[in-house]
């Protein structure tokens, strides 16, 4: 009996002793990298919870539970269009942001090549991007091009945005679909798509009835920036909920009613026949509190994050002589800071900082699955030694000022 009292005051001791150590070591997690994932909020999570098991019917069966899940997918279509100053019938579900943009090229693109018969390189149909789209627009543009179509790059300019006017310059007459991002993803720069709309709206106006169409991805400024599509004055939207404190797996694109859109997935003609496939009920309830709560909130979000993000920035560019900003000051994400240390290796610094507690990356994470670990955003910046030295370092709705305080003086260490 001694011994089995024995054995199990030891068996204690190792369990107090492993607390012990944990608890010494235990480095506090402070996650900057927002622009690649946000948590789901509590009361997003509250709202999806009772449609997982409890009302878990399918939307398209006709018996009266299911009746009730297809009005609450629609009730939910009419908040998120009501968010948009949209039409309900014009927000179509999809199964991510990536998705979305796939959906607004293809579903342009895929009808322009079929039409088009002529082959010559000068009658070839064009579409004109920015330098910096997500790889979910380029590698779409880059399957376009193999069947024919041509692509036009808007110059870059130093502060990272693209112009109107050179906008107006690269359209012709071949040109079917102008896509620039709303707020990049890595460098956070805010393009001016009410202007760039209004260029294309003038052209339109004298082109005899062929329509140029724009499409912007605004799944960054989701929750900082205005989604009004009428002054926007966009015909396609993308919107990714795990960018806004949502669920992923969810993301939504805007059409413009009279856009011609061909299905990329083919089924049960589901969202209109635009997109098939059983509605993902939970995801979409937590889309929608997402976009609600965010959209609320995004005056008083957007201000207390400028004056810590401010802050962050001219304490580096004071404490780091060889580091300076990526992209404009003025016109960026208020929780976006990229900055440019000149000479460091940024992955080697990155993961230097997650032992010591702190989450920042180097590029989009959507780019990190390449072998290549520059930064396409911050190499169209063409500043000579920055796309493998900088820091992509994204707030969110849990960063304080003294959280980046502490980030500061661990990056001194870092990069000492």
């Amino acid at each position: 009996m001694a011994r089995g009292r024995d054995f199990n005051l030891y068996k204690l001791l190792i369990k107090w002793y492993k607390f012990v150590h944990m608890k010494k070591n235990l480095v506090k997690r402070i996650f900057l990298d927002h622009a690649s994932a946000t948590p789901v909020l509590p009361e997003v999570l509250d709202s999806m919870v009772p449609f997982f098991s409890d009302s878990f019917e399918n939307p398209s069966a006709l018996y009266k539970e299911a009746v009730l899940a297809k009005q609450t997918v629609l009730h939910a279509r009419k908040q998120i269009a009501s968010i948009l100053k949209a039409l309900p019938d014009e927000i179509i579900f999809t199964a991510s942001g990536t998705e979305a943009d796939n959906l607004a090229l293809r579903g342009i693109l895929s009808e322009v090549l079929k039409k088009s018969t002529n082959t010559q390189k000068n009658h070839r149909p064009n579409i004109i991007i920015s330098p910096f789209e997500h790889s979910a627009i380029r590698e779409v543009v880059a399957e376009f091009v193999k069947g024919g179509g041509t692509v036009l790059i808007l110059p870059l300019y130093p502060d990272g945005r693209v112009k109107p006017e050179d906008v107006r310059k690269l359209l012709t007459k071949h040109t079917v679909l102008v896509s620039v991002i709303y707020a990049n993803n890595e460098i956070g720069t805010i393009q001016p798509i009410k202007y760039i709309a209004k260029v294309i709206r003038h052209v339109n106006k004298f082109s005899g009835g062929k329509k140029i169409y724009f499409h912007t991805d605004a799944s960054q400024a989701a929750n900082y920036l205005n989604l009004n599509v009428l002054e926007l004055g966009v015909d396609m939207m993308t919107l990714d909920a795990s960018k806004l404190y949502g669920p992923k797996g969810i993301g939504m694109l805007f059409v413009k009613r009279g856009t011609p859109l061909v299905a990329q997935i083919l089924g049960g003609g589901q969202e209109g026949g635009r997109r098939s496939g059983t509605e993902n009920v939970p995801a979409i309830i937590g889309f929608t509190k997402a976009l609600s709560i965010v959209q609320r909130d995004a005056q008083k979000e957007s201000k207390r994050l400028t004056r810590i993000r401010d802050m962050v920035i001219q304490t580096i560019v004071a404490d780091f002589p060889n580091s300076h900003l990526n992209g404009s000051a003025l016109h960026r994400l208020p929780n976006n800071i990229n900055m440019c240390f000149e000479g460091i290796d940024a992955e080697f610094a990155t993961l230097k900082l997650d032992v010591k507690g702190f989450a920042v990356s180097t590029t989009s994470s959507c780019e990190a699955q390449s072998d290549d670990p520059r930064s396409i955003a911050v190499e169209a910046l063409g500043v000579s030694g920055c796309a493998q030295s900088s820091l992509r370092i994204t707030l969110g709705r849990s960063t304080s000022a003294g959280d980046m305080k502490k980030f500061i003086s661990t990056l001194k260490k870092v990069l000492s």
